[in-house]
């Protein structure tokens, strides 16, 4: 009986000790989960500011840029049709303005992209608003190929008469 009692007092004992670790471990766990987020929120309070403030700095930099616009004369054009004819007159609007007197220096490769590219369309192909979105981009598109570089930022119609 003696040795029944010593056994229920050691495994009370290491039942209490054992509900203590636990208790520790938990304590433990805890602490380093409230670290854990506080370090967390700590990161997102100060570094992502600082990730903001380049993009921001960006944005002033690219409102800094001067756009420019360059008028071509206007084009009387055949187009692919017979009898059929186009008179348009156009305006390009540059990324930069310092590529002014590069496209002002490559006018002439560039009007014949242009003759090249809108004598090959029909009256149909041209008439509708979704021909005239399309006939832009792929001007815009031949324009940027014919300086070399990617400088047009967008096309203007001034006039678009067709007859």
């Amino acid at each position: 009986m003696a040795e029944e009692k010593e056994n229920a007092q050691s495994v009370d004992e290491k039942v209490a000790k054992t509900k203590k670790s636990n208790k520790s471990l938990f304590i433990m766990i805890g602490i380093i989960v409230f670290a854990l987020a506080g370090g967390i929120s700590a990161y997102l309070l100060f570094f992502s500011g600082k990730g903001a403030a380049p993009e921001a700095k960006h944005h002033e930099e690219k409102k800094d840029i001067k756009t420019a616009l360059v008028a071509l004369d206007s084009f009387v054009l055949n187009l692919a049709e017979q009898g059929r004819f186009l008179k348009v007159t156009m305006q390009f609007e540059l990324h930069d303005a310092i590529d002014q007197p590069l496209v002002t220096e490559k006018i002439p490769q560039l009007r014949d992209a242009i003759i090249t590219l809108v004598s090959s369309k029909s009256a149909d192909a041209v008439s509708s608003p979704e021909g005239k979105l399309q006939l832009k981009d792929e001007l815009l598109l031949r324009a940027n190929q014919s300086v070399g570089k990617d400088v047009f930022k967008n096309l203007y119609f001034t006039e678009f008469v067709m007859q």
